[in-house]
């Protein structure tokens, strides 16, 4: 195999409205992985805290911010070689956001072109990534 393994740690948020609505982003286009949703989050950058990283990232994808909570999980994938042979372990970390302020908006030009509060019965309907997915459930969801 000619090409090279790199490592991508992400941190992303599980955030609950109010009423138990949660919060998810839409993955845009440009990503390249199809219809699907996912938790609001996203890479770290080098000598970011996770928790930082993961208000950070909720930020630029949906406008809020939030108090940091519990960590929720901590899992990772790997994935097969691209179109240039190389391959990706994606280390995925979940905490859950509270307290959230700010108007909901969607990101503009990013990796996300949509998030919306769905209740736990369409976030099961939902096309979801798979670590989403697992959150939902480490939460009580049936998603």
């Amino acid at each position: 195999m000619s090409g090279v393994g790199r490592t991508r740690v992400a941190a992303y948020a599980l955030c609950q409205d109010e009423v138990g609505r949660v919060l998810l982003c839409h993955l845009a286009p440009s990503v390249g992985v199809g219809d699907l949703w996912t938790l609001p989050g996203g890479g770290i950058d080098f000598g970011e805290a996770p928790g930082d990283a993961v208000i950070r990232e909720l930020t630029e994808e949906t406008g809020l911010t939030g108090r940091l909570g519990q960590l929720l999980d901590v899992g990772d994938r790997l994935f097969g070689a691209d179109a240039t042979g190389d391959r990706l372990h994606a280390i995925r970390i979940v905490y859950q956001v509270d307290d959230l302020q700010g108007a909901l908006t969607s990101e503009r030009d990013g990796t996300t072109d949509a998030c919306r509060w769905v209740t736990r019965e369409e976030a099961s309907r939902m096309p979801l990534v798979e670590f989403a997915r697992r959150a939902l459930r480490l939460r009580g969801s049936d998603a």
